[in-house]
């Protein structure tokens, strides 16, 4: 997962017609660290349809607090730099819960128009 590291790169990276997931982790939270073994595969499996970004909350809190991230690891989905869907809750995130909100940001960009 490519790691943004300013509100410029991060602003880049959302701009595109495709879809762009960023993921919103700290150093010292053990939730993210709990899907780092995983999320490799997810990323391979989404390959094509969805973009990765990985950012540290930390390093970017006036990013995070104008996107309203207050829980972490937080999800969103992105397309021409709007938001799409988020998933966001304070309990940890399973593959298949991972899964499940990449298929709906699928659904949600199909049913929207292009451009």
């Amino acid at each position: 997962m490519n790691k943004l590291t300013t509100d410029a790169a991060f602003r880049e990276a959302v701009q595109g017609d495709g879809i762009t997931v960023v993921v919103f982790k700290t150093t010292w939270c053990a939730d993210c660290h709990y899907i780092d073994p995983f999320m490799p595969d997810v990323e391979q499996q989404y390959g094509g349809k969805i973009s990765f970004y990985e950012i540290d909350r930390d390093e970017l809190p006036d990013l995070c607090s104008e996107l309203n991230i207050l829980g972490i690891p937080s999800f969103i989905a992105f397309r021409n730099g709007k938001e799409l869907i988020r998933y966001v809750n304070k309990l940890r995130k399973t593959r298949e819960e991972i899964e499940q909100f990449l298929d709906r940001a699928v659904q949600v960009a199909d049913a929207l128009p292009q451009g």
